[in-house]
């Protein structure tokens, strides 16, 4: 393959993730339904009559066969109509782009850095495999991988908020005191940066960094174990080893060690941005952070149909999309791949 052929290869990974994206349509609608959720009772309130949640059932389509009802939600969806949210009234497509900024936010720079920590570390503890840093390590590591991501929010602010009085409180993502900036990119850093609200981009900054510290140490355990063991694997190849018995400098052979052991790391690191989502909607919980995760797991806890729903399309969009660049990525890296 070749960068001419770039646009056809994407397209031909777009036509087959269809089927996936609709086989979890319709798992998604399915499921939900047959939980043991009724938002009916939650709308039409506790004193409502059997007559009254009649007439919201049948206002909600939920009256109507579970196939017809999914028929209709996929020739809405086709048009571009996620639907409205029924607990809150709006429609479900505003809710997600007006939240989705904030969760890439923390997704993004939580995971760059956890990147970027992680992959000098890994490369370093295989360097000095069974050593005292590569042990150390392998246990650091092992923490990042066994914290409950729902206490690791908890005892930050605890002792960054509480005791050490360092971080403002985890209540949103920006100070009370502080007017949100104009929207532009939906990032209250950027946009306030933008407008040249510098107090206002000092309150985003101080919010930001325990909500990111999370997420960067969840990141950073696995790419430091995954590092490790491909610059392992690459270590012991033999072009690493002739690369040795020619006398090649050990900066030189750093590099080559690191320039083959960058597709697996970048493939890696991509998968660990898809699987993060979830885990990022605990601590937007925890930290009040008002991103799509939280959306989802209110509108999971509270029975929203529509915004389960539109949460679970849009999480396997942005896999589709993540692993897409991922593919790219990985063409720029290997010039053998363009050529399969």
């Amino acid at each position: 393959m070749t960068w001419a052929s770039l646009p056809i290869f994407l397209l031909r990974r777009l036509l087959a993730v269809l089927p996936l994206l609709f086989a979890v349509l319709l798992v998604t609608f399915l499921v939900i339904r047959l939980g043991d959720q009724d938002p009916v009772a939650m709308i039409a309130g506790p004193a409502a009559t059997a007559q009254e949640l009649a007439q919201v059932r049948a206002a909600l389509g939920l009256d109507q066969p579970v196939w017809q009802q999914f028929a209709g939600y996929v020739g809405r969806l086709l048009s571009g109509d996620l639907g409205r949210s029924w607990l809150s009234g709006r429609p479900v497509a505003s809710e997600i782009l007006d939240r989705i900024p904030a969760t890439l936010e923390l997704l993004i720079l939580g995971v760059g850095i956890g990147a970027a920590v992680g992959i000098p570390v890994g490369m370093a503890a295989a360097r000095r495999r069974n050593g005292f840093f590569d042990q150390v390590t392998r246990v650091v590591s092992l923490l990042g991988f066994s914290i409950p991501t729902y206490w690791l929010g908890l005892s930050m602010l605890l002792v960054f908020f509480y005791l050490l009085e360092w971080a403002p409180p985890g209540m949103g993502r920006i100070g009370l005191l502080h007017t949100p900036p104009p929207r532009v990119t939906g990032s209250y850093l950027l946009d306030a940066t933008l407008a040249g609200q510098w107090d206002a981009a000092s309150s985003a900054l101080a919010q930001l960094v325990l909500p990111v510290l999370c997420v960067a140490i969840i990141a950073a355990g696995p790419i430091v174990k995954q590092t490790r063991a491909v610059a392992l694997e690459v270590m012991a190849s033999d072009y690493i080893r002739y690369a040795r018995a020619m006398g090649l400098t050990p900066h030189r052979q750093r590099l080559m060690v690191l320039r083959n052991a960058a597709v697996p790391i970048v493939t890696f690191v991509g998968s660990e941005l898809v699987g993060l989502v979830g885990t990022t909607s605990l601590i937007e919980y925890v930290f009040a952070w008002g991103g799509l995760g939280q959306l989802g797991l209110n509108a999971i806890i509270r029975g929203d149909f529509a915004v389960v729903q539109a949460y679970v399309l849009v999480l396997g969009l942005f896999s589709v999309l993540v692993f897409l660049i991922v593919d790219v990525l990985v063409m720029a890296l290997e010039p053998r791949s363009r050529r399969a």
